[in-house]
Formats: C-alpha cells, sequence, structure tokens
C-alpha cells in the first residue's frame, strides 16, 4: 500500500487535487484506497493531486461525493449557473447535455455563459432536469 503524502493540509485550497489531498489527509487515507473509492487508478489520483493533471468530468460526481461538497465555484444564481453546476454535478460534458436536451454543445455553451436564454420548451426540460439533480 502507498503511502500517505505528508500530512499538512493545504489551507485555501484552489484546486481539485488540493481538496483531494485535503480530504484524504483529514480521513488518513492513502493514496490507493481513495483511488478505489473514485474507480480510478492510484496514478491518477497521484496526477491529480500533484497538478500534473486534472480528472475529466465523467469522474466529477464520485469526487464530490467524496468530499462532500461541489469544490468548484459556480454562481448559480443564474440560470447559466445552475445548468453548469448540474452538468458538472452529473459527470456531463456540454455535448452530452446538448445531446439530451436535443441541442448543439455550443447552445449550452451560450446558455451556461447567459448570452442565450432557453425558449420555453427546452427551458421546461432544464428546469426538470436541474430539479431531480443527483447530489444534493
Amino acid at each position: 500500500m502507498s503511502a500517505p503524502l505528508p500530512t499538512q493540509a493545504i489551507e485555501n485550497p484552489q484546486t481539485i487535487g488540493e481538496h483531494l489531498r485535503n480530504r484524504r489527509l483529514k480521513l488518513k487515507l492513502f493514496q490507493s484506497q481513495v483511488a478505489e473509492l473514485l474507480a480510478v487508478c492510484e496514478d491518477s489520483l497521484t496526477g491529480w493531486e500533484n497538478e500534473r493533471n486534472e480528472p475529466l468530468i465523467y469522474h466529477y460526481p464520485k469526487i464530490i461525493q467524496f468530499l462532500g461538497y461541489n469544490p468548484f465555484h459556480i454562481e448559480i444564481d443564474t440560470l447559466g449557473g445552475r445548468i453548469k453546476n448540474y452538468r458538472i454535478e452529473n459527470g456531463l460534458s456540454q455535448e452530452e447535455l446538448g445531446k439530451l436536451l436535443n441541442v448543439n454543445e455550443s447552445t449550452v455553451f451560450h446558455w451556461e455563459k447567459n448570452t442565450h436564454i432557453p425558449l420555453s420548451k427546452k427551458r421546461q426540460m432544464l428546469d426538470r432536469l436541474i430539479e431531480k439533480k443527483s447530489f444534493q
């Protein structure tokens, strides 16, 4: 079993890796144990913690569950923010969410940036999806 990193937590973590490392250290877990919980290889977790790479979006739901909170700073006071938050918490790319809603990924991008507003039918679909959030 691999050894945990030093026990020094990072104050005000900014990256996914820093959030993961702090949580792992708080729980006194080895990287191999957390990697198993997240269903990734230990090298992936090590890379995330050492800022060599970042997790793919489909890993986000398990990461959020492990952390117990969403580490992404998303303004959810706007519809665009709520759309992005839903997408991240469910591990969906803009393309994947677009397929669910029968729109292209650039439409999802513009909704998230609040530069376009979904029309009535798409808005209703979005509202239903967002209300059924899988996390929280």
